[in-house]
């Protein structure tokens, strides 16, 4: 059975970044996709940005 480090869950968090990304992209919201594809650029430097910019993006649009 694998184990789940600190490197592979920034690994995940990354991806589930760049997946959100695109996500936004095909739902025609290109500058949300733009701001969650560089937070997942800069997630390599600093874990968890990506996901707090993902959760930011969806409380923004939960509460407007």
């Amino acid at each position: 059975m694998a184990t789940l480090n600190r490197r592979s869950a920034n690994k995940i968090s990354m991806l589930s970044t760049v997946v959100d990304s695109v996500m936004e992209f095909r739902r025609g919201h290109p500058k949300s996709g733009l701001l969650l594809l560089g937070a997942a650029a800069l997630s390599s430097r600093i874990p968890g940005i990506g996901t707090a910019a993902s959760l930011l993006l969806r409380l923004i649009r939960r509460f407007r």
